[in-house]
């Protein structure tokens, strides 16, 4: 009677636990739970430009820069072109592009900032029959990665390189089978730079 009786009082025990198991919400699962990303750590505030640098042939620019899945701007020194073949806005956007394929300053890199313009980027001025704004890039735009993309449009769209209605008019090198677009720094853009290979408009 007493074996008969530790067995009973082990199987209702057994049921106890599994009824307070149930009444706190616990079930087994085999699926791991996705608890987001980590927060980042990037403050995204852009340095203070180096202004002691300023002078003696070089001036401050504005460029676009990655951080937490956006493009921001922050500001940069460069030495002024020596360039006296080439037409003013060519000039600029060669100076701009060659601070978009330098690495971020350690002031950058420590809030977060990268870029995705790669050194073998070049670009040059309008082809023949094309508008006086256009310049091409050496591959067609559409086959650039969107963030690279939207950090040349965004930081050429402020300058001279621009065109009177602030759109950056871009081709690859082909004239003949390159079509111009023309691309619009986009409040969207800044926030989702994965828009802009697809956002340049056919012209005409």
């Amino acid at each position: 009677m007493s074996a008969r009786w530790t067995r009973s009082a082990a199987l209702l025990l057994t049921g106890a636990v599994a009824l307070l198991a149930a009444g706190c919400g616990i079930r087994g699962t085999s699926v791991p739970v996705d608890a987001g990303a980590a927060p980042s750590r990037a403050s995204c505030r852009a340095p203070e430009s180096e202004r002691a640098a300023e002078g003696m042939g070089r001036v401050s620019v504005r460029i676009y820069l990655l951080c937490s899945s956006r493009i921001l701007s922050v500001s940069r020194t460069t030495r002024q072109g020596d360039e006296k073949t080439s037409r003013e806005p060519v000039r600029v956007a060669r100076a701009l592009l060659e601070q978009l394929r330098l690495p971020p300053s350690a002031a950058e890199v420590s809030a977060g900032f990268s870029t995705a313009v790669e050194d073998w980027m070049e670009i040059s001025g309008p082809a023949k029959g094309d508008p006086d704004s256009a310049l091409r890039l050496n591959r067609p735009p559409e086959e650039i990665q969107s963030l690279a993309l939207a950090q040349i449009v965004c930081t050429f769209a402020d300058t001279t390189v621009a065109g009177d209605d602030g759109k950056v008019v871009l081709g690859g090198p082909d004239s003949q089978r390159d079509p111009l677009k023309a691309y619009q720094c986009t409040e969207e853009m800044r926030r989702n730079p994965m828009i802009a290979v697809n956002s340049g408009v056919l012209v005409s």
